[in-house]
């Protein structure tokens, strides 16, 4: 769906009607700035749709409660959100060309006719089908009529047959001359014209000044920010140095046009959907409501991430490491631990993405894509899950020596000293064995920390408490099975043994077992809670899948690897490290 911008920059924007959908509000809202020329609706765009235009009900006061009728997404769009326009034109490529009312279509037409006899031209009565043909007209009837001061939106429907999802070596050429099309109307003129005026004709940096003028460079614009914001100028330019000039405008024409004031916490918000947006699904950011309290044991990890989160929040880059390895058995929590750390450093964490591509040279374009944003956000940690198989190595090949470039980018990255406490990368893995020695090595994730099932009764105990907060399972510990309790069977006679009957994991699906049981019980009005005899019937049921040789190899592995004595088990601190390599060698060959 394009949208024309066209709403001459002093014109005063009309309020959103709260009887939207959330999803219509939000999208009213972004083109109502003036900075956006070209949306994307997806997911059920087939259903009925909540009109107030089809009951009478219109205006910005009107409420969710009153009468409405539902009707097609089209109709909503052409009546409802875009109802102040002077013309609505549809598109698909089935029906081709389409109008809101007879009158538009007249119109269309009278252009049509001042084209032919511009350029010497004849049509057929029919309007044309195919997308490239019928552009070409759209984008003749729309100059002229913006140039006529008219407001014009266009609605494109099944654009995944427009504009499909492949390189665009692969497209026909008319898939070609549409995709151009399409992209030339999402760069319009027009509405760079009104950024400039919006903005102050802002150029690239990231100095104060800069953002000062992005922010208006004209006392009234400046009074009319600082009116709407609660972030100062200088705190803006720190906080957006990782967006482009169209994502700043939308960010400042939210508040200075819909005069939705910029709190820290909305500023924060729009910075990650941009950024988002920008990355084009090559990053996402790893949202956390909770800190380093929420996990169960791993002290010394813990202990030495607080560290590293105070150093970050002092501005003590200096000291920080240029990366992590986290590793241990699976269950342990490792994800879950950097998740903790992401809600107590106060500064984004995001998570790398899929950025490999079939297609020649995507690939490294995505990868610098990627790099770049991450120098524009800094300070920024980043978070690669199972990185033993994401990052690859320099032996892969295959590909045409993709995996190599890939690999020795990532690897030059990882230890540019300008990056440290700047870009933190956290590596996590169950496999640190086979994370190639150039990634772990020190100058690149050169902490290693490692995490382990809990070796005593009170590790465990905590370990359960934090798994019951977690599931909602609200029950005295004297009503929990002893063997949850204690993380061994009766059978079992030394209960500080360092063998563990239950990892994190394996508590988290017990809880939920119970709960589910105890839902299956549930009355027809009420809430049944879980109950010890819940618990007592589910873990005598419960038979974990064991790996014996698995788990003892990753436990081995974590422990070599570890760079910090003080984060192992007692039970693994007095192993001799030559012995317990060949003992790793044997596993690797027995489990491959």
């Amino acid at each position: 769906m394009s949208d024309a911008p066209d709403r001459d920059p002093r014109e005063a924007s009309p309020a959103v009607p709260r009887s939207y959908p959330a999803w219509a509000q939000e999208l009213a809202r972004k083109y109502l700035t003036g900075t956006l020329a070209q949306f994307v609706l997806h997911g059920n765009t087939h259903d009925l749709v909540p009109s107030m235009a089809a009951a009478g009900n219109t205006g910005p006061s009107s409420h969710a409660s009153e009468e409405r009728a539902y009707v097609a997404l089209r109709d909503f769009l052409a009546e409802d959100l875009f109802a102040a326009r002077d013309h609505v034109v549809f598109y698909d490529r089935s029906a081709g060309l389409q109008f809101r009312t007879s009158e538009t279509r007249r119109d269309f037409l009278r252009a049509l006719e001042g084209h032919d006899a511009f350029h010497g031209t004849s049509r057929a009565p029919d309007l044309p089908t195919n997308p490239g043909a019928a552009f070409a007209l759209l984008e003749h009837y729309f100059r002229l009529r913006l140039a006529a001061g008219k407001r014009v939106a266009c609605i494109i429907d099944y654009a995944e047959t427009v504009a499909p999802a492949a390189e665009a070596a692969l497209h026909g050429a008319e898939d070609r001359r549409a995709r151009i099309f399409l992209q030339k109307w999402a760069r319009e003129d027009e509405r760079r014209a009104y950024l400039d005026w919006r903005l102050g004709h802002a150029r690239s940096g990231h100095d104060q000044a800069r953002v000062a003028e992005r922010s208006g460079s004209s006392a009234n614009g400046s009074a009319a920010f600082e009116e709407h914001s609660d972030v100062s100028v200088a705190t803006l330019a720190a906080q957006t140095a990782g967006l482009g000039y169209v994502s700043l405008g939308t960010l400042l024409g939210d508040v200075l046009e819909n005069e939705r004031r910029l709190t820290h916490e909305r500023l924060s918000a729009q910075k990650k959907e941009l950024i988002e947006a920008e990355a084009q699904g090559l990053l996402s950011f790893v949202e956390s409501d909770l800190d380093l309290e929420a996990v169960a044991g791993h002290d010394e990890a813990k202990r030495h991430l607080r560290d590293a989160a105070r150093a970050l929040q002092r501005g003590r880059r200096d000291v920080m490491p240029m990366g992590y390895l986290v590793s241990g058995p699976v269950g342990t929590g490792k994800t879950f631990l950097v998740n903790c750390f992401a809600g107590e450093i106060g500064v984004p964490m995001v998570e790398l993405r899929n950025f490999r591509s079939q297609w020649q040279g995507v690939t490294e374009g995505n990868l610098e894509r990627v790099f770049d944003l991450l120098e524009a956000m800094a300070p920024v940690a980043v978070l690669i899950d199972e990185a033993d198989t994401a990052l690859g190595t320099r032996e892969a090949t295959g590909d045409a020596g993709v995996s190599r470039r890939v690999f020795g980018r990532i690897a030059s990255f990882m230890s540019d000293p300008a990056h440290r406490g700047r870009v933190v990368f956290f590596l996590v893995t169950a496999r640190p064995d086979l994370v190639p020695v150039d990634l772990k090595r020190q100058g690149r994730a050169e902490e290693h920390l490692a995490l382990f099932y809990p070796e005593t009764r009170a590790g465990r105990e905590e370990l359960l408490r934090v798994m019951m907060r977690r599931t909602g399972v609200d029950l005295p510990m004297n009503e929990v099975p002893r063997v949850l309790r204690t993380g061994r069977r009766a059978e079992d006679a030394d209960e500080d043994g360092h063998a563990t009957t239950f990892s994190g994991a394996d508590l988290e699906a017990l809880l939920t077992r119970a709960k589910f049981q105890a839902a299956a019980e549930q009355p027809a009005e009420g809430n049944a809670a879980v109950t010890g005899a819940h618990l007592r019937a589910v873990t005598d049921d419960f038979a974990p899948p064991t790996y014996p040789d698995e788990i003892e190899l990753q436990e081995l592995a974590a422990a070599i690897e570890c760079t910090r004595r003080s984060m192992l088990p007692r039970r693994l601190r007095p192993l001799d490290r030559h012995e317990t390599v060949r003992r790793l060698q044997r596993l690797q060959a027995t489990t491959s």
